[in-house]
C-alpha cells in the first residue's frame, strides 16, 4: 500500500484516527508522535493555523465521501463479477423452481420498465401543461402591455 493511500485510509476515519495514531506514536516512539503532529499541523487535518477555513474542510470531505462512493462502487464491482449479478439467485437444484423464478424475475422487470415508461410519460404531459400555461399567460401579457391581466380594482373583502 503505497503512503499516500495509506493517508487517505486514515483521512477516511477523520480526525479522531489521526489524534489516535498520533498518541500511539508518542507512546511507541515519541519522535515518531512528534513527526505526525507536525503532519497534521502542517497539512491543515487539525483545523489550525492557515488551513482552518471551512469551504476547504467542506471541500476534502466532499472528496474523502466520493472517494469511499468509488471504492464502494469497485467493491460491489468485484463482487458481482467473482459472484454474478444475482448470486443469490444461484440454480436450486429444483427445475420447476429455477424456471418460475426467472418468469417471475422478467415479468417484473418487464413491469418496472413499463411503470418507468407510463412515469416519463406522465413527466412530459405535466411539463407540456406547464409551458402551455406559460405561453397562453406570456401572450396575455403581450395583449395587454402596460396593463394589468387583471381587470378593474379587486373586489373588497369585508
Amino acid at each position: 500500500m503505497a503512503m499516500s493511500e495509506a493517508i487517505e485510509r486514515i483521512d477516511d476515519y477523520g480526525r479522531p484516527a489521526w489524534l489516535a495514531l498520533m498518541v500511539l506514536g508518542f507512546i511507541v516512539f515519541w519522535p515518531v508522535g512528534l513527526v505526525i503532529l507536525a503532519y497534521l499541523i502542517g497539512s491543515g487535518r487539525m483545523g489550525c493555523g492557515r488551513h482552518s477555513d471551512v469551504a476547504h474542510w467542506q471541500e476534502r470531505a466532499a472528496e474523502r465521501w466520493e472517494r469511499k462512493r468509488q471504492r464502494f462502487d469497485a467493491k460491489i464491482e468485484r463482487w458481482e463479477r467473482r459472484w454474478g449479478r444475482h448470486a443469490s439467485l444461484r440454480p436450486t437444484g429444483n427445475r420447476a423452481f429455477d424456471e418460475y423464478r426467472e418468469e417471475a424475475l422478467k415479468r417484473l422487470e418487464e413491469e418496472a420498465a413499463e411503470f418507468r415508461s407510463f412515469l416519463d410519460r406522465l413527466r412530459m404531459a405535466r411539463d407540456r401543461a406547464e409551458f402551455d400555461e406559460f405561453m397562453r399567460d406570456r401572450r396575455n401579457r403581450t395583449a395587454n402591455p402596460g396593463g394589468d391581466s387583471n381587470q378593474g380594482p379587486p373586489p373588497a373583502q369585508a
